[in-house]
């Protein structure tokens, strides 16, 4: 069949290659920002790990504690500023440097919690928890200082652990300062059974501890750590990496087995606190 009418159907031809290369345009578009708010999302996360880091070294706070420093029933290591959770001759040791403030300890805390927890009733781990005020002197206010002395106050009565858990389950966005309120830390210590006592809340409320953390921040800002969380296993640092390999659930365990390869789980029962 012969072609009556050559120039139109060329029209045509180029009109849909015309939009074929327009569908082109807005895929690669498409594509292109996809992968830069990819990017976004992990420079922000970077921003914020930096943020903190570059802070260090700054004065803690505003919220000056007057008096000796109270430590902490059960608190050991230097200073007696180590919270320990797990068997005392646990195989390995993960040692954290946390602030209940910082919003990247609340995403390692309720990424590994579970595992941590596991490897803690194994007897495979024990861990040192340190307290850190860095975002009260990055940002200002005293949430920071308030919610670790009332960490403390827990750990007088052994509920340390549950509590720590419900103070990151439920940290305030970064810049509310919602946990300078001792009323906030005395509500959230009735999540914890047995907790919400007048000798907690007189401990709260009185800034018994307030003290011992300082002197606790001014032994992480002394330290020549990056940030907060650090976490070291056995002394060596697994956040976010360790060596080449990502930190992941799967990655912590390897770790841990590897670590503990022909050694005894721990079974030694920390010692009961004050009453």
């Amino acid at each position: 069949m012969s072609d009556k009418n050559p120039e139109g159907n060329r029209s045509a031809r180029e009109r849909l290659a015309q939009q074929r290369e327009q569908e082109k345009g807005r895929e690669k578009r498409r594509r292109t920002l996809i992968v830069s708010s990819a990017v976004v999302g992990v420079l922000a996360l970077a921003a914020v790990v930096g943020l903190i880091a570059a802070n260090v070294g700054k004065d803690g706070g505003s919220d000056s504690a007057s008096g000796p420093a109270i430590t902490p029933s059960g608190a050991t290591g230097e200073d007696s500023l180590t919270l320990p959770v797990g068997a005392s001759d646990a195989p390995s040791t993960l040692t954290i440097w946390e602030d209940f403030r910082c919003p990247v300890c609340a995403q390692f805390e309720n990424a590994f919690r579970d595992t941590i927890t596991e490897l803690v009733e194994a007897g495979q781990l024990k861990v040192d928890y340190h307290l850190a005020t860095i975002i009260d002197g990055n940002l200002g206010g005293k949430g920071s200082l308030r919610a670790a002395n009332a960490a403390a106050c827990a750990q007088d009565v052994g509920k340390f652990a549950p509590y720590h858990d419900v103070l990151f389950r439920n940290q305030p966005p970064e810049p509310d300062d919602a946990f300078a309120k001792n009323s906030r830390l005395i509500e959230l210590a009735g999540e914890v059974e047995g907790l919400d006592t007048p000798g907690f809340r007189s401990c709260v409320e009185g800034g018994e501890h307030d003290s011992w953390v300082q002197k606790s921040d001014t032994a992480f800002r002394e330290g020549g750590f990056q940030g907060t969380p650090t976490a070291l296993l056995n002394g060596e640092s697994v956040f976010p990496k360790k060596g080449d390999e990502q930190i992941s659930v799967e990655n912590l365990k390897k770790w841990v087995m590897e670590a503990n390869k022909g050694k005894k789980p721990g079974t030694a029962t920390p010692s009961a606190p004050a009453s």
